[in-house]
């Protein structure tokens, strides 16, 4: 009985942990991934990003390290979520190891290049003045653009990841089923989106609607397991027969 309570608590603590975690990462991305974008990009003109980037040079530099610290801490997030779910599968669990840190976290911190390049281009640096600044301006802006099609690409990962994560939610026991639906939807919104801006771009902004109501699918776990962790269904009591007589 004492080993029973013993393992309970664990997968509980488990759970928590990497719910914790989980919900930081849930408030930084955004930082980078939305507020960023919406508040300095703007879409098809040069000049005018660039100008953005330079008068608001300290929100384009938290952008940037909202993207590496969340990055780094996603690692440590799927190694939590293996930690508690392989348990249920060893094989499943490792899956989502590979497709949910080990290959898109290097692609994106890699992809943070692409934005300090673009920074470096509208710095007005002594080297740079052999290009015009209209050139200069278009350069960014095709950096900027470059790393947006990274994220694009590491999308297709954060979609990946969670089939073999809802797989194991359904499996597990201790957090309820309909969560793992949930996020298998959610990460065929990921990557639908993501195939439909490299194959059909004309689609783009449609498919994108519809894709991001599915990946709120990811959301409900992420607050279940900072909330509640796990529920162990408690063993059914058998009566002896005798004892209803």
């Amino acid at each position: 009985m004492r080993e029973d309570i013993s393992d309970i608590t664990a997968i509980t603590k488990d759970a928590r942990y990497a719910g914790v975690l989980y919900f930081i990462v849930a408030l930084i991305a955004p930082i980078s991934l939305k507020y960023v974008p919406q508040r300095l990009y703007v879409r098809e003109n040069a000049t005018a990003t660039a100008d953005n980037i330079r008068s608001s040079d300290s929100l384009f530099r938290i952008g940037i390290t909202s993207e590496l610290l969340h990055e780094v801490l996603w690692v440590f997030v799927v190694l939590a979520l293996y930690k508690l779910f392989r348990r249920v599968n060893e094989d499943r669990a490792r899956q989502m190891l590979i497709v949910g840190a080990l290959l898109p976290v290097p692609l994106v911190l890699m992809n943070v290049l692409n934005e300090i390049v673009a920074m470096i281009l509208v710095s007005g640096a002594n080297f740079l003045t052999v290009f015009d600044g209209h050139q200069l301006d278009a350069l960014a802006l095709l950096f900027i653009r470059l790393h947006g099609q990274g994220l694009n690409v590491a999308s297709f990962f954060w979609g990946l990841w969670l089939f073999p994560f809802g797989a194991l939610v359904i499996r597990s026991g201790f957090i309820p089923k309909v969560l793992g639906p949930l996020l298998t939807l959610a990460g065929a919104g990921y990557v639908t989106s993501s195939l439909t801006t490299l194959l059909l771009p004309q689609y783009e902004h449609t498919v994108d609607t519809i894709a991001g109501f599915l990946e709120f699918g990811e959301l409900p776990i992420i607050f279940w397991l900072l909330i509640w962790g796990a529920r162990i269904p408690k063993p059914e009591v058998s009566i002896p027969e005798h004892a209803s007589r």
